[in-house]
């Protein structure tokens, strides 16, 4: 029996499951990530990848799932929010590290790849799968095959400026990019929290935000400026790929009325006289960016 490691290297934790050949998860442990700290990083993924095959007794195949993405100029990682990662050759060192071959890819790729494998999307030709966390990130399935270009970005809708921006929305935030009014800096968690600052003076979390919304007027307007961004936003997508499923992750997709009211109100910016693109939450839930990691070994 062949057994799989998926690794999601996220910027609060390292999560690593195993998965067997009937993609049931048999092992999975998550630590802290170290802060800016990438050959701690380094340590702290060889040491999950040892516990798990001293426990399980057998050596594993190993998948990434990082944010950015790697160069193909350099063979380093770049495009990270997790800036510590950026310009250092990640999977030149786990190989070293680990001594073995590992695959690689982007953790929204990975995300997009586990919920058109077996997930909310299975069976759909063209899928869009959507990290809403402390980043915003894209990945695109065509088939069953992630897609991802001669550039390594296909996807990276978070690093487009909002579209159709209102006046009051120019130029927008400043992202760590190095533009301003990237779509990350309005529809991350960070993103909703900075827009009810900037309105209201309250410094709340996205987590506050959304379970204070039904009881606070300024919290309710706040999830509705972000549900009809996240419309023009996703509208763009709509337009120019034209997918069956979008998927969407992180933390603020477990925002209920996401499903309901965002397909409502992208249909004033799509250019079509119908919309069928489904809106879907992810079947694996926060498990399908490392449950993609290890479907990069069958893929």
């Amino acid at each position: 029996m062949q057994l799989r490691a998926g690794i999601d290297l996220g910027g609060t934790k390292i999560e690593l499951i195993v998965l067997d050949d009937g993609d049931q998860e048999v092992w999975r442990r998550r630590i802290s990530t170290p802060q800016g700290n990438y050959p701690a990083t380094l340590d702290g993924i060889a040491a999950l990848v040892t516990d798990a095959e001293r426990e399980l007794a057998v050596r594993l195949t190993v998948g990434i799932g990082t944010p950015g993405a790697t160069s193909r100029v350099t063979g380093r990682l770049k495009n990270s929010n997790s800036t510590c990662l950026n310009g250092q050759p990640l999977q030149e060192d786990l190989q070293r590290k680990l001594n073995r071959p590992v695959r690689m890819a982007n953790d929204a790729d990975c995300f997009a790849l586990s919920e058109a494998s077996d997930g909310a999307a299975a069976g759909a030709t063209v899928v869009f799968g959507v990290i809403l966390g402390t980043g915003v990130g894209g990945g695109i399935v065509v088939n069953g095959r992630l897609l991802n270009g001669p550039n390594a970005i296909a996807g990276e809708w978070g690093h487009n400026p909002l579209p159709w921006p209102r006046d009051d929305e120019r130029p927008g935030r400043a992202c760590y990019c190095g533009r301003s009014g990237c779509i990350e800096t309005w529809l991350s968690g960070p993103g909703l929290a900075a827009d009810h600052l900037h309105m209201t003076g309250s410094p709340l979390t996205a987590p506050v935000i959304a379970e204070s919304a039904r009881n606070d007027a300024a919290c309710e307007a706040s999830l509705r400026r972000y549900e009809e961004r996240l419309a023009r936003a996703l509208a763009h997508v709509v337009n120019i790929l034209d997918p069956d499923v979008i998927v969407l992750g992180g933390g603020l997709s477990q925002l209920e009325r996401l499903y309901l009211n965002v397909p409502r109100l992208w249909n004033d910016w799509v250019f079509s006289d119908r919309v069928d693109t489904r809106l879907t939450p992810p079947r694996h839930g926060d498990s399908s960016g490392v449950r993609g990691a290890a479907w990069l070994w069958d893929k």
